[in-house]
């Protein structure tokens, strides 16, 4: 009987920890094949911490660390479901953890929501992270404010992006042509507006410091909305972490203004109502949510919603549209109360798009407990790696295995030596398969190159 073979849909964390969790298990004795529909590993992690955040990214030398493993095989440049489907992929594996994390946005639901000018963060972020399929127009920072929606880290990540100095970009990886233009750029303001009060924010103390310590901008609180009521001194006395976030922001509004060439104003208890323009962002109203009577309008030509990722149907995967996630028991998906026979969820597509990288690996325990249960008790599939292989060499699929992700970063690296910085990333699909040494004319179907075997 053949060792047993498990797929992962997905090479961000959650995925990469299964495999290596499931590789390194020493009752298991199969392999393991991870899919990813781009070119790249690794997910957000490539794609969306900010790239001034070298040492969250760090982990990527961990994680890479997986794929050497001779039973763990990367296949790179893979649509599933459109590719090879998710029912094809069951026919061939013991095992299928869906693992396509959330790649949409969620939406804040406001009149207006459609106009040019109104653009989720998730497209900024992708861009300025070299996403090959960002499809953000840089054109939209000609406006002198921006504002940035929600009070999570990704909605300081935003604002920091947006005020770094050349010098702080070119000490990252992102591509030239972003630097170029967030060095040119029209922003002079950035607001961050939140819902709730400062007691309520989601960003943590590290990412508010490292906004407080950029080079060219200042940071404004105003003190009128850190005054201490009864109800918000109850909610920060039972969170010792939102108090030292409350402290910081007392010191930042004490502090005298810089005067630097941009800055960035947090406001608090402030409810978004409509985005107003005709084709295109012209304002934003808000009203205290403390007051509703209170509406104030701020002029802007570009609004930066980032309240959230949420998870998107896969075909032959059941989808809870409700909660945007897959639904599930101990990590087995559920088509309606029945359990799917050999088909997992991990990470954001399992539980919504919530914890850190830690919490990914913690979810990813759980799912490789509940594959490697199941497998002790069914018996191996006939068929072997060389079968998908050949599948997608049918499909004319170009396959970037992992040396071909190797030599990427290769020329990334050179890239990077070109422009004095340590590494500058490919943005486009095109480019990143060229360096991989596929074309659009010569792909794995054409000129018959095997992928290596698990």
């Amino acid at each position: 009987m053949s060792p047993p073979r498990v797929a992962v849909v997905g090479s961000g964390p959650a995925g990469v920890f299964c495999a290596q969790i499931l590789a390194e298990d020493p009752a298991f004795d199969g392999g393991v094949d991870v899919f990813e529909r781009l070119p790249a590993p690794f997910g957000l992690v490539r794609y969306g911490v900010a790239p001034d955040h070298q040492k969250i990214k760090s982990i990527i030398a961990s994680l890479s660390e997986v794929f050497e493993q001779e039973r763990v095989r990367f296949l790179g440049n893979v649509t599933v479901g459109a590719d090879i489907t998710v029912e094809e992929i069951r026919r061939h594996y013991d095992a299928v953890i869906i693992a396509h994390g959330a790649p949409l946005d969620r939406r804040l639901g406001l009149p207006g929501e459609e106009l040019g000018g109104v653009i989720a963060a998730r497209n900024f972020v992708s861009w300025y992270s070299g996403h090959p399929d960002a499809s953000f127009d840089p054109s939209v920072l000609s406006t002198e404010r921006a504002v940035v929606i929600g009070v999570g880290n990704v909605a300081l990540d935003v604002a920091r992006m947006l005020v770094r100095t050349p010098d702080e970009l070119r000490r990252t990886d992102v591509p030239e042509h972003v630097v170029d233009a967030l060095a040119g750029h029209s922003v002079r303001e950035v607001c961050v507006v939140g819902r709730r009060g400062p007691e309520a924010a989601r960003f943590t103390l590290k990412e508010l410091l490292e906004l407080s310590n950029v080079e060219g901008a200042d940071l404004v609180v105003d003190p009128a909305d850190l005054r201490l009521t009864p109800e918000r001194e109850a909610v920060l006395s039972g969170r010792p972490a939102a108090r030292r976030v409350f402290a910081a922001l007392e010191k930042i509004a004490e502090r005298p203004a810089a005067h630097r060439a941009r800055s960035v104003r947090l406001l608090f208890d402030r409810t978004p109502l409509e985005f107003t323009g005709q084709g295109t962002l012209s304002g934003i109203s808000l009203a205290r949510t403390s007051d509703p009577t209170r509406v104030e309008q701020l002029a802007t030509g570009l609004a930066l919603p980032a309240v959230g990722y949420r998870s998107a149907p896969l075909a032959g995967v059941p989808f809870d549209d409700a909660t945007g996630t897959v639904p599930h028991r101990d990590s087995r998906v559920l088509d309606g109360d029945v359990t799917v026979p050999g088909l997992y969820v991990v990470g954001w597509a399992k539980r919504g798009p919530s914890g850190v990288i830690g919490t990914n690996r913690l979810c990813a325990s759980e799912t490789s407990a509940a594959v490697l249960a199941d497998l002790a008790s069914v018996p191996a599939r006939s068929t072997d790696s060389e079968d998908v292989d050949s599948l997608l060499r049918s499909r004319g699929v170009a396959v970037v295995d992992w040396k071909r992700w190797q030599a990427i970063e290769t020329a990334e690296g050179a890239l990077g030596l070109e422009t004095g910085r340590n590494r500058v990333k490919l943005h486009s699909r095109t480019a990143l398969l060229a360096a991989a040494g596929i074309t659009q004319e010569r792909t794995a179907a054409d000129t018959g190159t095997a992928l290596p075997a698990s």
